[in-house]
């Protein structure tokens, strides 16, 4: 089944709410004015990020974090 696309303002919203709840409000506003400041490539970030990874590890660890997610938004 396809999900359908979530609006930009609904995505940015939940995304900075996982962020806050992984790191706090504190370090979620210093990380998004560092991303407002900086000039910030996303696909560089992710070349680096996944550097020597395999697509199965990385979809792997994929997994495991969307498994993470769902289990905290259970609680």
């Amino acid at each position: 089944m396809l999900k359908e696309q979530t609006s930009d303002e609904v995505l940015g919203a939940r995304c900075l709410d996982i962020l806050a709840r992984e790191v706090g409000p504190l370090d979620t506003e210093r990380f998004v004015a560092y991303i407002n400041r900086e000039k910030f490539d996303y696909t560089q970030w992710q070349q680096t990020l996944f550097a020597g990874q395999t697509i199965e590890e990385i979809a792997e660890q994929a997994r495991a974090t969307g498994a993470r997610f769902r289990a905290q938004s259970m609680d």
